[in-house]
């Protein structure tokens, strides 16, 4: 019998933006959960974060943007992921006004996790919504 694998996430930063705190504690937050967190640093274009989940097996990728770019950026790596033919989870996170929700949802990403969501509510949503691989 396999033992199922630990939940596999990456946690990238697209774009120019230059605050990664957050991204850190939630990076944290789901390792100590757990889970085998990849962090990619900053500054990464959407064809580098889709190229290194791919390379790792990632079962979700988390995006985080404050720059303002995430309308741009995040559509971009959800065409990238559907190209691959990927299935993987992908939620964000970061500055995101609220009537930016809906265009996310449509491009693909699962959840918009915004500035005081509780940590437990982002690990919780994780181990709710990826699927689980042996």
């Amino acid at each position: 019998m396999q033992m199922p694998r630990k939940i596999r996430v990456m946690i990238a930063k697209p774009g120019l933006d230059g605050h990664d705190r957050g991204a850190k504690v939630v990076a944290r937050a789901l390792r100590d959960a757990g889970m085998e967190v990849i962090y990619t640093g900053l500054h990464q274009t959407p064809e580098q974060i889709v190229q290194a989940a791919l390379q790792e097996d990632v079962d979700a990728i988390g995006l985080s943007c404050l720059s303002g770019a995430h309308d741009v950026l995040f559509p971009r790596v959800m065409e990238l992921i559907k190209e691959n033919g990927m299935d993987v989870l992908v939620t964000a996170g970061g500055i995101i006004p609220k009537e930016d929700l809906p265009m996310l949802k449509k491009s693909g990403i699962a959840a918009v996790f915004g500035p005081g969501t509780a940590i437990e509510e982002i690990v919780k949503f994780h181990r709710e919504h990826i699927k689980q691989r042996t």
